[in-house]
């Protein structure tokens, strides 16, 4: 079997294991008319327009999107090279001849050939339909949970305001807690909470100017038990507009109060799991684009060199490399299924040997090292508990980000330390990765981890501007920190990890 043959298995099982059973739409598309070259099952379900897809034009196979602005945004792409990203886009589809509404998280990317020019787009996307459904289920419970509140029993009260005279309903006494006692501005005033009184008195000076009263307090029962009242009253005057009686109503709030924390509570937390999948598309997407080419390049380079090695030994040598590549592409494989499969709870927790990973990133970047003939100075870096694929992409990134923004004029020269410490009585590891490229302006070391925020032209040095965001968020993952520094001959990225993890997952 030739190499050619593996190189093309090879390929094939990328597609066949990373791209077709990923768990959300992926789809390439080639041209001006967005040929569709690739459509993975989630993409093919997606689309609705049955299997044979493939080969079409992508406007010819979704005419309904053609007033939706997709097909813009697209050709954008395809011109510019910028990628475009959408969060909670809706998309109205024609599924089986039935118009159908989606709600999508989705990101076009641009495919660029070894010349740097822009010849596809690669479509990914999240369908989170079903989280808008939930939120709007969520908005009726709240107009149905106030309608029960506005119908339930109300507590009456009138106060006259020449004399303060008060009358109460049986119902106010309840809510208010007052027993068979006479009831008076003094004694109502004595069951609201102490912290809630200025929100009273400042309702009360504005019903000067409008004639209405309207607050929300607690009020205090005698077994010391809390009620929320929300309070709303009407002051008639006089025909000379002096005013002679307030009326009004106390509602019970208590429950809605409650309901709306927990509701809040429910937002935020589902709030999170998106935020979360969102980043985790963005690590899906740039693992496969960047993760994947080192090998693949290693394999097409020595795989030429082998057709044309002059003796056994050079053809023994070229053959060990394009074997161990392709061990290393598995790898990433089986890392890329695990990370696409994660559930919402995140990456479990396991212990990384950082040196060990190191290691395997300078095997990745193999051709880049001999090409600078890069220097590195390092120390034997320790073990840490994390997620394995997480930090192999920190530290790849870093790495790559040192070697890239090298000077012509110089062999970089990349150096990797580390010190521990104690922070917030934990043990801490603290990684400085040292290089003497072109270095980083003061006021963009902050700039520079923002995502698609790009310091330098495409075409000087390649890169989507996703690499140190991605550091940032999983540092952040990692309850640690990333930061950069400008120092004489270079740059300093500095990473802080606690050495064990408070949680089970990250």
């Amino acid at each position: 079997m030739t190499m050619e043959t593996n190189l093309k298995d090879i390929e094939n099982q990328l597609k066949n294991t990373v791209v077709e059973n990923a768990p959300f739409p992926i789809g390439v598309y080639l041209g001006r008319d967005m040929k569709i070259a690739l459509a993975n099952k989630a993409m093919v379900r997606t689309m609705g327009k049955g299997d044979d897809i493939i080969g079409r034009s992508y406007f010819d196979v979704l005419p309904e999107l053609s007033t939706q602005g997709i097909f813009e945004k697209l050709l954008e792409v395809l011109s510019t090279g910028t990628p475009y990203e959408v969060k909670n886009s809706r998309v109205d589809l024609v599924i089986n001849g039935i118009g159908t509404t989606h709600f999508f998280n989705y990101a076009f990317t641009p495919i660029f050939d070894a010349t740097g020019t822009v010849y596809g787009v690669m479509n990914t996307g999240t369908d989170v339909t079903d989280l808008n459904i939930a939120r709007q289920q969520t908005l009726e419970a709240e107009e149905k949970l106030s309608l029960a509140i506005t119908t339930a029993e109300l507590g009456t009260y009138e106060i006259d305001m020449t004399n303060d005279r008060v009358s109460v309903s049986d119902n106010f006494r309840k809510l208010w807690g007052i027993g068979e006692e006479a009831v008076t501005k003094e004694t109502i005033l004595a069951r609201v909470h102490p912290d809630d009184m200025a929100l009273r008195d400042t309702a009360w000076a504005a019903s000067a100017h409008d004639g209405t009263v309207a607050y929300e307090v607690r009020v205090i029962h005698n077994d010391n038990s809390t009620r929320w009242i929300r309070i709303n009253g009407t002051i008639i005057r006089n025909d000379r507009h002096e005013p002679i009686t307030l009326v009004g109503i106390a509602q019970d709030i208590t429950q809605q109060k409650t309901s709306v924390e927990q509701l809040a509570e429910i937002i935020d937390q589902r709030t999170a799991q998106l935020m979360r999948s969102n980043d985790d598309l963005m690590h899906f997407s740039h693992i496969v684009s960047h993760d994947l080419k080192e090998p693949v390049r290693k394999i097409r380079i020595f795989n030429s060199l082998l057709s044309q090695a002059p003796d056994k030994k050079q053809r023994d040598e070229y053959s060990e490399k394009i074997n161990t590549a392709a061990i290393r592409m598995s790898s990433l494989i089986e890392g890329i299924l695990t990370y696409s499969s994660t559930n919402a709870l995140g990456f479990p927790v396991e212990t990384a040997d950082l040196n060990t990973i190191l290691q395997g990133i300078k095997k990745d970047l193999e051709l880049l090292i001999d090409e600078k003939q890069a220097i590195f100075v390092e120390q034997q870096l320790p073990a840490v508990q994390g997620s394995m694929i997480l930090l192999q992409r920190l530290l790849y990134n870093l790495v790559s980000n040192a070697l890239k923004f090298s000077r012509a004029e110089e062999p970089p020269r990349v150096t990797i330390s580390f010190t521990t410490f104690l922070k917030e009585d934990q043990d801490t590891i603290r990684i400085t990765i040292e290089d003497n490229g072109i270095g980083i302006q003061p006021e963009y070391a902050e700039k520079i981890f923002n995502a698609f925020e790009r310091l330098h032209p495409k075409d000087k040095y390649e890169g989507t501007g996703l690499g140190l965001a991605l550091c940032r968020k999983i540092t952040e993952r990692h309850a640690g920190t990333v930061s950069a520094k400008s120092h004489p001959g270079g740059a300093l990225f500095i990473v802080e990890l606690p050495l064990k993890q408070q949680q089970h997952f990250v």
